[in-house]
């Protein structure tokens, strides 16, 4: 997170550009260079049926543009895995040096000194990362300076505690700011351009390197290969088209067009093309794909939606920020300074942009694709399916109530956005339907996303090949915006799929029952809408569509708009209701706890989405608590998992004869299953 625009637009081609060294206060030097041939491959195999590797490990990754970027964007959920056990590794590709000012509420502005500045916000980390694994803010870290891919250098601070483990990697690159163009943005768009590193004032790593657009590329490969992360995290790389006039968009700090800074921006695209070449170079080495569930969170687009962390999750979040933003009176032993000042104390919470008041998914899922297996067979096992190392891939049941599941099936498809939609036909063949990131090139290259389908051949059999259904946007550029796929089947037979697309509206493309697919269209609305529609078909079997917007829940049924409900923090859960046509609707107001419906508050406090399903006795409803574990209601009761694999994600529901069940992912990248002990059988 930081508080400056984004770069101009028309970069100069051919270009290379020496960043100085913050530390020697030396002046950019800039001078022609012949560009290198753009790297063409490796790139994803979306062909089926590739090994997939296989651990019980856990380890989390993700990966920042700034320091602060994930305490700001990236929990609760981080912290959740961290009190697990889970080690982390959090990867900061800018030195965070911004204009080298490390500003102080109420006193005189003090001389820019990038290399103090960046060293302040270093220990600022520092102090955070200590408090979260239950130790004093000043707890001293093992700092050393290690070697990456091409023998660039980058700092390492390592502290271990109980058992859990957290790494800080420092790769130092200058950062955007209103002044200074030649930055991270620059990087991702110009294939000619270099950029040397700073340095930290008091870091191990003392000489700078310089790095062009796929040196990046590479050295973030080969961290992930290093450490071989089961969950990662990034920001997001694809934001809103957020229009604004100038003076507006520089009071928001964000790039012109969309609603993030350029930096967050541009490290996502860098990290997932880095996932895309590490899938790629695994299959082109062992032959196997790496097992991991990745997750994207939105950044400065929490300014202009609703707030979704009620006061208990947020007022946790916030305080994780009071030892990043430090204090100058603070002894932390670091001459640079003892945080970002400007960041520390109540200032988080009375920030009127409100960034750290939600938490919000890029692709938010309904959690696996869970479904009985249509083979023909009695017992009625289960089949899930999800996205690993960017491919869809099939778990299958070892048994009627094991819990237990085979190895993953890979099915293919990638590179994939982290969530699937899915749909049962009814024959029983699955459809499953994703985002494929069909070129993520930079410099210049094509940046194109498609809605792709997998189709089963037979009720609980093989598949037949990806197909590709295109893209409701015309233009790649507005492409890139478009959210996860929902899809429900009408009793006719027919499929209706549902994508938010570029103007935060909904698009639709049906399949009729031969097959055939109508063009898309837009459904017409009044709102914007966030991502994570909810579609639902009615005892009437008219199809219903859901979705929060900016100030209501949007409804639309049978493609017409409904009546609107009040506004929502996260998606919406609906199911059929008792009456014919009838709808019950479960969602949290913006801030709150308390889960809404039809019929008032449904006594069951949390945060995030649910699940929820019809069954004889009434709504099964599933969510997260205040403290972020699962937990299941049905029959007036309350149960919580309390065991097992930390989950990522949300998680799915399924009703079964012997009562409701959970279906998600660990952060040991396997599916797990809850089955509450004394739940009503169906």
């Amino acid at each position: 997170m930081d508080d400056v625009s984004a770069p101009r637009t028309g970069v100069p081609r051919r270009r290379s550009v020496l960043a100085s060294a913050a530390a020697l206060g030396a002046a950019a030097l800039a001078g022609c260079s012949v560009p290198a041939p753009r790297r063409t491959g490796p790139t994803a195999d979306p062909a089926p049926g590739m090994p997939i590797a296989s651990t019980r490990r856990a380890q989390l990754m993700q990966f920042a543009a700034h320091p602060d970027d994930d305490l700001y964007f990236m929990n609760p959920d981080t912290q959740r895995m961290l009190d697990a056990g889970v080690p982390l590794v959090s990867v900061y590709v800018t030195a965070g040096e911004h204009t080298g000012v490390n500003r102080i509420k109420g006193m005189p502005e003090v001389p820019p000194d990038r290399a103090a500045y960046s060293s302040a916000r270093h220990q600022g980390l520092r102090q955070a990362y200590a408090t979260l694994l239950g130790l004093d803010a000043f707890a001293p870290w093992q700092r050393s300076a290690a070697t990456l891919r091409g023998g660039r250098r980058a700092e390492i601070d390592t502290l271990v505690h109980g058992g859990r483990r957290v790494e800080l990697i420092f790769l130092n690159l200058p950062m955007h700011t209103t002044r200074r163009y030649m930055a991270l943005p620059a990087l991702w768009h110009d294939r000619a351009l270099e950029l040397r590193t700073h340095l930290s004032a008091g870091s191990p790593v003392d000489r700078s390197d310089t790095y062009d657009h796929d040196q990046l590329i590479d050295v973030l490969v080969g961290l992930l290969d290093r450490y071989r992360p089961t969950v990662v995290q990034t920001l997001d790389p694809d934001p809103d088209i957020q229009v604004s006039n100038e003076a507006t968009r520089k009071r928001d700090s964000e790039q012109p067009g969309y609603s993030d800074h350029g930096d967050h921006t541009a490290v996502a695209c860098f990290s997932w093309a880095a996932l895309i070449r590490w899938v790629a170079e695994a299959q082109q080495g062992p032959g196997e794909i790496p097992a991991f569930v990745a997750t994207a969170f939105r950044g400065y687009y929490n300014r202009h939606w609703p707030k979704n962390l009620p006061p208990q999750v947020l007022k946790e979040k916030a305080a994780h920020l009071v030892p990043y933003g430090g204090d100058p009176s603070w002894d932390c032993g670091n001459p640079s300074g003892c945080g970002d000042y400007g960041v520390g104390g109540d200032r988080p919470l009375t920030n009127w942009k409100g960034w750290v008041r939600a938490t919000h998914h890029r692709w938010p899922g309904a959690g696996p694709a869970v479904v009985t297996r249509a083979d023909g067979r009695p017992g009625g096992r289960l089949d899930a399916y999800g996205v690993l190392g960017l491919r869809a891939v099939r778990w299958r049941e070892t048994g009627r109530d094991s819990g237990l599941w085979g190895e993953p099936e890979d099915l293919g498809g990638g590179p994939l956005a982290p969530a699937l939609g899915s749909a049962v036909l009814p024959d029983g063949r699955v459809l499953l339907f994703g985002v494929r990131f069909a070129a993520l090139g930079g410099h210049g290259g094509p940046n194109r996303r498609e809605v792709v389908l997998l189709e089963q051949r037979s009720p609980g059999g093989p598949f037949l090949a990806w197909q590709g259904l295109g893209n409701p946007e015309r233009a790649d550029d507005r492409g890139r915006r478009i959210g996860v796929p929902v899809a429900v089947t009408a009793p006719d037979g027919r499929v209706h799929l549902f994508v938010r697309n570029a103007d935060k509206g909904v698009s639709t493309r049906v399949r009729n029952a031969d097959g055939g697919w109508s063009p898309w269209r837009a459904l017409p609305g009044t709102d914007e809408v966030q991502d994570g529609l909810d579609a639902v078909v009615d005892a009437a079997g008219r199809v219903h569509l859901l979705a929060a917007g900016r100030t209501s829940v949007l409804h639309w049924i049978d493609g017409a708009p409904a009546a609107p409900l009040p506004g929502a923090g996260d998606p919406v859960a609906a199911v059929p209701g008792p009456g014919s046509g009838a709808l019950e609707v479960y969602y949290r107001r913006p801030a709150a706890k308390e889960l809404l419906s039809g019929r008032g508050n449904a006594s069951f406090d949390g945060y995030g989405p649910v699940a929820a399903a019809a069954d004889g006795g009434g709504t099964v409803l599933l969510g997260r608590d205040l403290r972020g574990r699962v937990q299941l209601r049905q029959g007036g009761r309350l149960w919580t998992r309390t065991q097992g694999t930390v989950p990522v994600q949300a998680a799915a529901l399924r009703l079964v004869p012997d009562g409701p069940l959970a279906v998600g992912l660990g952060a040991d990248a396997h599916p797990w299953v809850w089955r509450p002990a004394g739940a009503p059988r169906l």
